[in-house]
């Protein structure tokens, strides 16, 4: 049988467009189908433009830093509207890269929203296309829960576009967006509240790198609500938002932001068409190779619920690719040792196993950390103090995890993931002569294991 596609792009975002140019690069014929805008989340309301409004974040304190150094500054003023400008003309920019990547590739942009009829055939805003194998990478999307106001609520999406800066924000959830953005808010001077049902914030981090973070994040003068929710969002007549928490506690505030997880983004994308199945989550089944339950589709990235992280997207976007029109290169993917930053203020940053998880798979761990603060704060008022924790197997000596609290921490974790990748042990750390003076020297001159 013919067809018109190799193979059929649902979705261009990182993980999308990166199987789509490798595809085209191995002699397929490639389309891709996007309804929204190119590079996905991570480039239009996700990572790129997060990690702007960090560095913006991060001048307010820094301004405050530089007269310890005999720095004497005048008026200091911020604006919102300037900083909202910038960020789209750099993300116009990146938009327009993705279009030459895909273009220069040989790649078919088909711009409209894609419904899959069968396993063969999608169909873009009425036309109709074939292809022999197709792949979902739509991404996720963010969600309010079904509680009485929650048109009053926004989420990340919003966010990046807000016409102005809110004097009191409300932020709820506990995970990566959440925490960053109450980093952010209350960086730009936003009197931040933080709201999360849980115990303590960021689920699958390690304990003492949560409670770390929470000591600092306090110290920051942001609120922290936890085994808290919201029931009830109401909005006054002068546009003051009312919070009514599960604890029968009022607050007021002039946005709430949630932060609550995002699901993967597969309305209306005809999969009742076909025999892909769904996990208790939601999420796309898919085998090793990222093929669903219909033989010639396969899904990657936010979607199939594995690390939702964009790097991991690519690899899956390239395994893809590899795996349909190059097999002699393909490899298997090993979402082991996948290290990850969040980049709130300080920044926190992670490879390998937590403690926790250590003692679980039945390792005998000793544990190595330090807490000290930094050169850069000793001619300064400030207090802040940053982490760092390794995780060793006592019977291998080999470094199950590092961990991370302070400036830098997402810059230095990658160097780290290639050195747990490598199978390092922690007689090769203490043999690794240190960058002095470094934070990161503190990775390899710990010594004595905490009691």
């Amino acid at each position: 049988m013919s067809f018109d596609y190799d193979l059929f792009v649902i979705g261009a975002g990182s993980g999308g467009v990166r199987a789509a140019r490798f595809a085209a690069s191995y002699g397929a014929k490639v389309a891709v189908a996007e309804e929204r805008y190119l590079g996905g989340t991570c480039v239009n309301v996700g990572c790129v433009p997060k990690k702007l409004f960090v560095y913006a974040s991060q001048f307010h304190e820094e301004f405050n830093l530089a007269k310890g150094f005999g720095w004497h500054l005048g008026d200091i003023g911020f604006n919102w509207q300037t900083l909202v400008e910038n960020k789209n003309k750099e993300i116009a920019r990146l938009n327009g890269i993705y279009k030459k990547l895909l273009t220069n590739s040989g790649v078919t942009l088909c711009e409209g929203h894609a419904i899959i009829v069968n396993a063969h055939t999608v169909m873009v805003d009425g036309k109709s296309y074939t292809a022999k194998n197709i792949l979902i990478a739509v991404g996720g999307w963010p969600q309010i829960p079904d509680i009485k106001g929650r048109e009053h609520a926004i989420t990340s999406n919003e966010a990046f576009y807000l016409k102005e800066l809110p004097k009191r924000c409300t932020i709820v959830g506990g995970g990566y967006i959440a925490v960053e953005f109450a980093s952010i808010f209350n960086g730009l001077g936003v009197e931040t509240t933080l709201v999360y049902r849980g115990e303590l914030f960021l689920r699958g981090f390690d304990d003492d790198v949560r409670n770390h973070l929470a000591e600092e994040l306090t110290k920051k003068g942001i609120k922290l609500k936890f085994n808290t929710d919201i029931v009830q969002i109401d909005k006054q007549s002068s546009g003051t938002l009312v919070t009514t928490f599960n604890n029968s506690e009022v607050d007021e505030t002039d946005l709430v932001f949630y932060a609550t997880g995002r699901h993967p983004k597969l309305d209306n994308l005809g999969l009742e068409n076909t025999k892909i199945v769904l996990n208790s989550k939601g999420f796309i089944d898919v085998d090793k190779y990222y093929e669903t339950a219909e033989p010639g589709v396969f899904a990657i990235g936010d979607v199939v619920g594995q690390i939702q992280l964009t790097p991991v997207a690519l690899a899956q976007g390239m395994a893809v690719a590899r795996y349909l029109f190059k097999p002699e290169d393909y490899r298997a993917l090993d979402l082991t040792q996948v290290a990850t930053a969040m980049f709130s203020l300080p920044n926190v940053a992670t490879v390998g196993l937590t403690e926790q998880q250590a003692i679980e798979k039945g390792y005998d761990v000793q544990i190595f950390d330090e807490s000290f603060r930094a050169l850069k704060l000793t001619l300064t008022d400030c207090t802040e103090k940053m982490y760092m924790k390794l995780i060793v197997d006592k019977t291998s000596d080999k470094v199950l995890g590092c961990h991370m609290v302070g400036e830098g921490a997402g810059e230095l974790i990658q160097c780290l993931a290639i050195a747990l990748k490598a199978g390092a042990t922690k007689k090769v750390f203490d043999e690794t002569i240190g960058v002095h003076p470094t934070a990161a020297e503190e990775f390899v001159t710990m010594r004595t294991p905490r009691d």
